[in-house]
């Protein structure tokens, strides 16, 4: 099964004050629906910013991100296809 990379845009005003329970409360969650929805979605890394929470997902299509939203209980804001990437080696 093919996995496309998705970064997931989710408005969450005050994440950047979430606690560790708090953080751990959610990816909790997120982990059962995962195992639920497995092969199809896979969870990467989350950054958490001010009022913003970015994550980093693996997933068969974005309907299966925002499946994985839904049923969560979580924002999805935008999600967006990684259709290509680089970082300071692709300047060597």
């Amino acid at each position: 099964m093919h996995l496309n990379t998705y970064v997931i845009e989710r408005d969450l005003p005050g994440a950047g004050d979430l606690t560790d329970p708090e953080l751990h409360t959610i990816a909790t969650k997120s982990n059962a629906v995962l195992a639920d929805m497995a092969p199809r979605v896979q969870w990467v890394q989350s950054y958490v910013t001010a009022d913003k929470i970015y994550c980093v997902y693996r997933a068969v299509d974005a309907d299966a991100v925002r499946d994985h939203a839904r049923c969560g209980g979580f924002p999805a804001n935008v999600v967006a296809e990684v259709r290509s990437f680089f970082d300071p080696t692709t300047g060597d």
